[in-house]
């Protein structure tokens, strides 16, 4: 019988590291991982990393549970990184953007995975990459039950890659926080941010292109490289223990779109926040960044946190037991507005 197979013995024998992808690096970053994800584990976890399916049990505890889930990334801030060789911190990042987007619902983040993708796979990059992810998972006190490294030869630049995050997290349905209840003459409280977080990133990084800027410079006792990757700030556990003791009506992460656009999702139609710049301290990473891109204050405030990470509307009889509680646990917190009746045409954010 002849072969169907066209004879080529000169053909040269190919195999998948030959088309760029490792398994066995892959292979070695699970190894590498493994011990950073197990210090994130809950007892809730019945099957975590390594399997096609992660497995995690909600607490009998609860009553009547609704699951929050969340997702984001880190954005343009991952340009800096690579520029820097600074991997340790951005999983902090990718951790907080979505703990604290569900958070802000009253959600406790239960569990969370990632999705690392690259060109090429480099073991000791990723491996730093997911350690601060663990490190996330920890301050959030979430569980990183598992993840995808995708290897992908010809979708990347050389030296760079991609990162998602995915958070779940549960609340009793009669706990949740709408915003439903916000009222005139209620308070806003100002959570102070770590810097910039994650959000503004391409105006920061089209500043520093264009002042030609050393970011290995002093800047008040720190490398400005240093203040401006300062990963987000994670909220998560200091707020879920003021939620035990003061009754919270509303809060806002402030992420892409700064405080006037992140404050008006969690109010109703009928009242608007009145913010006064006074109240809170400013880092002076926001006043270089507007001296040095000769950014407008309005553009300020639509971009960036402004020193301010998240929002807490209480009753004004609250305002001071939650700041003390707050400051107990180690946030920097200010009473830095009031809710008032929403006139005709208003923005719902007004910084005064």
């Amino acid at each position: 019988m002849t072969s169907s197979k066209p004879e080529n013995p000169s053909a040269t024998q190919l195999s998948y590291r030959d088309a760029g992808v490792d398994i066995d690096a892959g292979d070695r970053l699970v190894e590498n991982i493994k011990p950073y994800a197990k210090c994130t584990m809950r007892p809730e976890v019945l099957a975590g990393i390594g399997g096609f399916g992660a497995l995690f049990e909600i607490s009998r505890n609860y009553r009547n549970p609704v699951l929050v889930s969340g997702t984001d990334g880190v954005g343009t801030k991952l340009k800096l990184a690579f520029q820097l060789a600074k991997h340790d911190t951005v999983g902090i990042d990718l951790v907080a953007m979505s703990v604290n987007d569900i958070l802000v619902q009253g959600a406790e983040p239960l569990f969370f995975l990632d999705y690392f993708a690259c060109g090429k796979l480099d073991v000791g990059i990723a491996t730093r990459v997911v350690k601060g992810i663990a490190a996330g998972c920890e301050q959030a006190g979430c569980a990183l039950i598992g993840g995808e490294t995708a290897e992908m030869p010809g979708m990347y630049p050389e030296g760079e890659y991609d990162l998602a995050g995915f958070a779940v997290g549960v609340v009793e349905k009669d706990q949740l926080i709408t915003g439903l209840t916000i009222r005139e003459g209620d308070t806003v409280i100002g959570l102070a941010s770590s810097g910039a977080h994650s959000n503004g990133y391409s105006l920061i990084r089209k500043i520093i292109e264009k002042n030609n800027t050393d970011l290995s410079a002093d800047f008040n006792g720190e490398t400005l490289m240093d203040v401006i990757m300062a990963p987000t700030r994670v909220y998560v556990k200091p707020v879920l223990e003021l939620m035990k003791h003061v009754p919270v009506k509303g809060m806002a992460h402030i992420t892409g779109g700064g405080l006037v656009e992140n404050i008006p999702r969690v109010l109703p139609e009928g009242v608007a926040a009145v913010l006064q710049k006074g109240k809170w301290d400013m880092p002076p990473l926001f006043g270089w960044l507007q001296q040095q891109g000769n950014v407008s204050d309005s553009e300020m405030h639509r971009v960036f946190n402004c020193g301010i990470g998240m929002a807490l509307i209480t009753a004004p009889e609250h305002a001071e037991p939650a700041i003390k509680l707050l400051k107990s646990t180690g946030e920097t917190a200010w009473r830095i507005g009031i809710i008032r009746p929403r006139h005709a045409n208003e923005a719902q954010t007004i910084i005064e």
